[in-house]
């Protein structure tokens, strides 16, 4: 058996398992051993989605949530990350993450530390920009701002 499995794999019958996307951006935090890299960045039905993971290579964890939150964005959310924002500088407009009618974020929400030595994946939507926008400033509190960021349509 094993001897068929190696023939198949070397003529390319078993496919190999995919890689990881490059990350779109990424950024180091603050504090040392802390990264962020943006894994997707897309304009769909009128939003933009933002998905990105928090690296943690530090020996202590990272509060995520009373880190990443704004509490004049989203009231009613102490465990969400509502204080991730997108920054239009050409057009000098600033895009907050979409709250619902009962003004809960939509993005990750009750959120846990990312630990040390690990990393936990995030999301928020925002409105969508003009059609014309093509990059984008990403700005995700407690690391550097991500300039130019090229949002996919």
């Amino acid at each position: 058996m094993r001897t068929i499995l190696a023939a198949l794999m070397g003529v390319g019958f078993l496919a190999a398992p995919a890689l990881a996307a490059e990350p779109v951006a990424t950024t180091d935090g603050e504090s040392p051993g802390l990264s962020l890299a943006v894994k997707d960045f897309k304009v769909s039905n009128g939003t933009v989605m933002l998905r990105f993971t928090i690296m943690n290579d530090s020996d202590k964890g990272f509060s995520s949530y009373s880190m990443l939150r704004d509490m004049n964005v989203a009231k009613n959310d102490n465990a969400a990350i509502s204080g991730v924002y997108l920054i239009d500088v050409p057009n000098k407009k600033k895009y907050f993450v979409v709250i619902d009618t009962d003004g809960h974020c939509i993005c990750s929400r009750e959120v846990p530390d990312v630990a040390a030595k690990s990393s936990l994946n995030f999301w928020a939507k925002f409105p969508a920009p003009p059609d014309s926008v093509t990059k984008i400033g990403v700005v995700v509190p407690h690391f550097q701002p991500m300039d130019d960021v090229p949002l996919t349509r």
